[in-house]
């Protein structure tokens, strides 16, 4: 873990060097991404909302990882999840508070595992190269979407392609104690479920015989059959799982946020759920606070494009390569350390 963080400095420190070449000042960049993820309460919050589905993003890449699966399809996974909440609380206004976020969360969750589970099933019994059959659901979750809340539920009091909002049964804020303390920020209860959801998965991967079995398929399949475990099964349940774990986006978007789908709400969120995996070396309790680091670098981009005349908030992308590649780094030092006490 040190030296996974140590290669997330170093990234970071490659970064901010490189806005030498557009005339500014690393350090007044580095304090400007510092002090927009924590100048203030408010800031800190925005920072805090972008961790919690960069959570749920991550714990989804992790746990896949884990099985040898690369689920690149968590964008459409959180897509249809949102959606799905969304929708069930514009079918179901009346319902009462807290059944009403319950049933929403429930249809979510059942949905992302759905959504992951078409791609394990494809994996397992078709021999579909995951990655492939992701990135093609990410589009058809789009295009789903984007139908749906435009012409099934709509919002009609607004232009925006966004579908008409939930009842009021759904929305967290009332009785929502983390919403309290970061007021006027749209942080929520879900920031919460996020690290439960996170240690729960560490006890699934390491403290049950499910986990062991995906952790043996992922390690050694052959090895795995070998000794009666079930590589299909696993994987296709893996992926479920997956999805399941994108979906709890939608608690924090909907029920503790905007009380609506939004086309577009996401930031790209399962996609930086990969670099989040990869910086925690899937660790279930790491994703927490990689997720953290991503999303503090993700709210300090937001002011790049007032405070500096040449760097944008598209900076932040080269950041997260650069990060990437900087805690990928210390893998082939140790290769080549290897092969040096081997000669």
């Amino acid at each position: 873990m040190k030296k996974t963080f140590a290669g997330f400095f170093l990234g970071l420190a490659i970064a901010l060097s490189l806005t030498l070449l557009a005339g500014e000042n690393p350090l007044n960049i580095g304090m400007i991404l510092f002090k927009s993820a924590f100048g203030s309460m408010y800031d800190l919050g925005l920072t805090l909302f972008y961790t919690t589905p960069l959570i749920f993003a991550g714990l989804s890449v992790a746990l896949a990882f884990h099985a040898g699966l690369f689920n690149i399809g968590g964008e459409g996974q959180l897509t249809m999840a949102t959606l799905t909440a969304a929708a069930i609380g514009v079918f179901w206004p009346g319902l009462p508070f807290p059944i009403a976020p319950v049933v929403a969360l429930a249809g979510a969750l059942l949905m992302g595992a759905l959504w992951g589970l078409i791609a394990g099933w494809l994996k397992a019994v078709r021999g579909s190269h995951e990655v492939i059959v992701t990135i093609m659901m990410n589009f058809i979750a789009a295009g789903l979407a984007s139908w749906f809340t435009l012409q099934v539920i709509p919002n009609p009091n607004s232009q925006n392609p966004e579908t008409a909002p939930v009842g009021a049964g759904y929305m967290l804020k009332d009785y929502d104690l983390i919403a309290r303390l970061f007021p006027d920020t749209p942080v929520s209860a879900a920031l919460v479920v996020a690290i439960v959801v996170a240690i729960s998965v560490w006890v699934l991967l390491w403290k049950t015989t499910f986990g062991y079995e995906l952790r043996a398929v992922g390690y050694n399949p052959e090895a795995a059959n070998r000794a009666g475990i079930s590589e299909k099964n696993i994987k296709i349940w893996a992926m479920a799982l997956a999805g399941m774990l994108a979906g709890f986006v939608a608690l924090g978007e909907v029920m503790g946020n905007s009380g609506q789908f939004k086309i577009g709400f996401s930031a790209d969120y399962g996609f930086i759920g990969i670099a989040v995996a990869l910086l925690a070396q899937n660790n279930p309790i790491g994703v927490i606070f990689a997720a953290f680091l991503m999303g503090a670098l993700h709210k300090g981009a937001s002011d790049l494009d007032l405070e500096t005349t040449t760097i944008t908030r598209d900076f932040s992308k080269i950041i997260q390569s650069l990060i990437i590649l900087g805690v990928a780094s210390h893998g082939l030092w140790t290769w080549r350390q290897t092969r040096r006490q081997k000669k």
